[in-house]
């Protein structure tokens, strides 16, 4: 049985063209349209839950970043794949806070958002750079990402983790407010940050907040 897909977007020709794409896959199909997450939350009450929810950050009403936040906290099964234009690292950032398993960008070729859904299902997650365009062996895939985070984790020392974990606070603690929390002083939380930056080739705070979360290090 196909797996049962909504889609949120204010804009109804992007919706049109999302669920004729989505329809054709043998895999999936749309079952619920709404123009923004109130309608969505309107739509969901006393029918079963879709399996994914690809939702639109940009909306009147209700946006997609309090739509995600609402799924996690009251349809948790539902796994929401972000949709936007802006590819912003904060929108990036916010996104994944609110919940997302995924980013998705509007002008993705369909193969994308193929690999998108069937890696949401199989694994849980969508990595919003994997570029993947042919069929996958989402067993492999999955014990792949398994592998690669494990030796993420196994490089970070415990002080190291406390740190990253502060640092995706979403009370955007400063590097100040997180040697106090820590307990240390301003000089240790900059050598945490440089030693993450030399391991794992990043250049900026937020940065750290995406590969936090895009490795779930930290949980939404």
């Amino acid at each position: 049985m196909p797996h049962p897909v909504a889609l949120v977007d204010d804009h109804h020709m992007v919706r049109e063209g999302l669920a004729a794409t989505i329809n054709a896959f043998a895999d999936y199909t749309v079952v619920l349209e709404a123009a923004h997450g109130q309608e969505l939350i309107d739509g969901l009450d006393g029918r079963p839950d879709p399996a994914i929810a690809i939702v639109d950050l940009h909306m009147p009403v209700m946006d997609g970043f309090a739509t995600i936040a609402w799924l996690r906290t009251h349809r948790p099964e539902v796994l929401p794949l972000a949709l936007t234009f802006d590819a912003s690292d904060e929108a990036l950032v916010l996104a994944f806070r609110a919940g997302a398993r995924g980013f998705l960008r509007k002008n993705a070729r369909s193969a994308l958002l193929k690999h998108a859904l069937d890696s949401l299902v199989h694994t849980g997650y969508f990595h919003s750079n994997e570029t993947h365009t042919e069929p996958v062996d989402h067993g492999f895939l999955r014990a792949r990402i398994d592998h690669e985070r494990a030796d993420i984790l196994s490089r970070i020392t415990p002080r190291e983790l406390e740190f990253l974990r502060l640092v995706c606070s979403s009370e955007e603690l400063t590097y100040e407010g997180i040697a106090e929390l820590m307990g240390v002083q301003p000089r240790s939380v900059e050598n945490h940050r440089s030693n993450l930056f030399e391991k794992f080739g990043m250049k900026s705070k937020t940065g750290l907040v995406l590969f936090a979360y895009k490795w779930r290090i930290v949980e939404p």
